[in-house]
């Protein structure tokens, strides 16, 4: 992809809707829906209100039937309510008597220290009393005797509204009960569900899909412009979209629409990231969630969760979901007894049946990824569920260079930024590590207060995700010293005058890390096939430096701990899994399945012979390394002394002190000594190099 290409795609963003502005929340309106914890307020409201209304206003203050007279022959009662059912009698007195009257009245009230219930009574209109009557019918009689006496007094009226008055005390009595009846149901109906315990809308929404839904006109900040040096996977994640928004174009020809992809690759490859563009660009609703989400500490529930979320994703057809880290669920069934996990495999089940069952539907697409295809269900990943893999695998030399133009877009980039010698310099990188390359040299940009960002920057950026921070306080001896710096000069002799050896970028002596005192930096090529010749070299340039101790100060340090375990994985993949060894002959027992992993597939001789032949081929090596140092030992004591001096040579340097390299190259990393700060630890190899079978 040319670099104008990458520009135009760079500059095409999603235009926000006409009633959007900047900084404004997306415009989409939600669908209005029931939501049950509304009507649970609302019922504690009401009745927190009707026990505060009732508390308050309804009983009023109570007396007795000797104070009433003395109310009545005062003149101040307005109207008496006898209710005989409860043998109650309500006393109205005339306004603004309990406020004229205060005094007196505090005397003839029992409830006169209870300050709220008598604000209460002087507030009702009229005020409201109440006293009990022990016995109806001699009240009756006293109060017809009393009235005889005094004319001038109101009679007492009886209640018309006894039947009322009852009906009102059993809704005050049984309305608390029907409403905790009522909340009662309403929390069985949420825990039963519609498939009981278990199913969606089960307890406390447990069974609900977790999915995120992104449907057409919600802003997705990520489009196909954002994934840069995945042209191929783009290629096929774009036709699936396509084939959504257009189905006639495919459907015309007898094609079916594939059920799913998965996206398989190394972590930091940018699996989920398209799959962000996926929802960025697709017209259709869009489902996101990861595998974990699934799973539950409670039996059923990663099961119920798949099955709602299909049942979403049917009403919102055509659709796309995407689960993300699918291994998390997707696991092979039965292969290892002892840590079997029902509950995963029930997920794992439903799943497969929903993908493509009995009872499926057309209009959905599942999309996935992982880094772990070789532990998922071979029933998961058949046609017809996964109808196609997409490998999604560490950009090359190109594919790096245009990430790096993606990510450098919103920094500010000096104009001699070489984003090309950026690419060399970053081989085996995935997009992930070089936007933390990209970020790192703009915060060390910012550190040292300079306007752009230049090469040296990203030099100590590659440095620091790499190589880890540079120990400057670091107290190293002498001696110690002097053995590092003749041990890397060794790396960088043989890296030097060995023909198929990765051409030498910089030596060092400075610490970093952790455990690094020192190491070269090579400049690998981007290969893929490796023979016999070229894999022995790197054995011998690893060697460079235990073999340079040995010649010059008779003795082995631990130095070299790290390159002893790489040359002996490269010597055990020559062996037994590229067949490089003639007395071993052409087999493999690299196992990438694991399926051998209580016994080994071969014999105990076999195994024996391996073993003589390991220690045969890295011995041939060290010879030939030792001889090689022997014989340039001039250039190797002169490299050593300068690094003692300057602690950083690179290549330019090693050129002026021991000549060009023999084996040049026609287009190698050529970067001037004042860009580079430090080195960063050398090379990739295949995956089979880095991880071989245990012998």
């Amino acid at each position: 992809m040319s670099q104008m290409d990458m520009n135009q795609q760079n500059n095409k963003r999603k235009l926000p809707p006409d009633n959007m502005t900047p900084g404004n929340e997306d415009p989409l309106k939600k669908k209005n829906r029931f939501n049950i914890y509304w009507t649970y307020g609302i019922i504690l409201i009401a009745i927190i209100g009707y026990t505060l209304v009732k508390g308050v206003n309804s009983s009023g203050i109570e007396t007795d039937q000797q104070k009433f007279y003395t109310m009545v022959m005062q003149g101040d009662v307005e109207k008496i309510k006898t209710i005989r059912n409860k043998k109650l009698v309500r006393i109205f007195l005339k306004k603004d008597v309990l406020t004229n009257k205060a005094d007196l009245y505090k005397q003839l009230l029992n409830d006169k220290e209870d300050e709220r219930k008598y604000d209460a009574a002087i507030h009702s209109n009229p005020p409201q009393l109440y006293f009990n009557i022990i016995d109806d019918k001699t009240f009756a009689t006293q109060m017809s005797d009393f009235y005889k006496a005094h004319p001038e007094i109101p009679q007492v009226v009886d209640s018309p509204d006894d039947e009322g008055e009852f009906f009102g005390q059993v809704i005050s009595t049984l309305l608390p009960i029907l409403l905790i009846g009522f909340l009662f149901v309403l929390m069985m109906r949420k825990v039963g569900g519609p498939g009981g315990g278990g199913g969606p809308g089960g307890i406390f929404n447990i069974g609900k899909s977790k999915a995120t839904l992104f449907e057409k006109g919600t802003r997705v900040n990520i489009n196909f412009g954002d994934v840069a040096g995945l042209d191929e996977a783009k290629v096929e994640v774009m036709e699936i979209v396509d084939f959504l928004k257009n189905p006639k174009k495919y459907t015309a020809l007898g094609g079916k629409i594939p059920k799913g992809a998965l996206l398989v690759g190394p972590p930091g490859t940018g699996k989920t990231l398209l799959a962000k563009a996926v929802a960025g660009e697709a017209q259709v609703p869009f489902f996101s969630l990861s595998g974990s989400d699934f799973v539950e500490m409670f039996v059923g529930v990663g099961a119920s969760r798949v099955r709602d979320l299909f049942k979403q994703a049917r009403e919102k057809a055509p659709c796309i979901i995407f689960i993300d880290e699918i291994d998390a669920i997707g696991r092979a069934r039965g292969k290892n007894m002892m840590m079997s996990n029902d509950e995963r495999e029930n997920t794992l089940n439903q799943l497969l049946v929903e993908m493509d069952g009995f009872g499926t539907d057309l209009g959905i697409i599942i999309l996935a990824a992982t880094n772990r295809p070789d532990v998922l269900d071979s029933a998961l990943l058949r046609p017809g569920r996964f109808d196609r893999q997409i490998s999604i695998d560490r950009p090359d030399l190109n594919g790096r260079e245009a990430i790096f133009k993606v990510h450098l877009a919103p920094i500010k980039v000096s104009q001699k930024l070489d984003i090309h010698k950026l690419a060399e310099q970053t081989p085996g990188f995935a997009g992930a590590d070089i936007a933390n390359v990209c970020n790192e040299a703009a915060l060390i940009a910012a550190r040292k207060n300079k306007d752009t960002v230049d090469m040296s920057d990203f030099q100590d950026a590659i440095d620091r995700v790499i190589g880890g921070l540079e120990k400057k306080n670091k107290i190293i001896s002498p001696e110690e010293k002097e053995i590092i710096a003749y041990h890397e000069a060794g790396h960088a002799i043989c890296g030097w005058y060995l023909e198929h050896a990765y051409p030498l970028l910089k030596v060092t002596i400075v610490p970093r890390g952790t455990a690094a005192l020192g190491y070269a930096q090579y400049t690998p090529k981007e290969q893929y096939l490796y023979n016999t010749d070229q894999l022995i070299d790197q054995i011998c340039m690893t060697l460079g430096g235990r073999a340079s101790e040995e010649i010059f100060f008779g003795k082995i340090s631990t130095g070299a701990s790290n390159d002893l375990q790489q040359i002996t994985k490269i010597a055990y993949s020559m062996v037994t899994v590229y067949g490089m060894n003639d007395k071993v002959g052409n087999v493999s027992f690299y196992d990438p399945n694991q399926e051998n992993v209580f016994t080994k597939p071969f014999s105990e001789e076999t195994g024996k012979m391996i073993d003589e032949e390991v220690r045969k081929l890295i011995d041939i090596a060290y010879q030939k390394t030792k001889n090689l140092l022997i014989e340039k030992k001039e250039a190797l004591e002169k490299l050593a002394k300068e690094l003692l001096v300057k602690e950083v040579l690179f290549k330019s340097d090693v050129e002026a002190l021991i000549g060009k390299r023999p084996y040049e190259e026609k287009k190698l990393l050529d970067i001037p000594a004042e860009e580079l700060t430090s080195e960063t630890p050398p090379t990739t190899m295949p995956e089979e190099l880095k991880n071989p079978p245990q012998i």
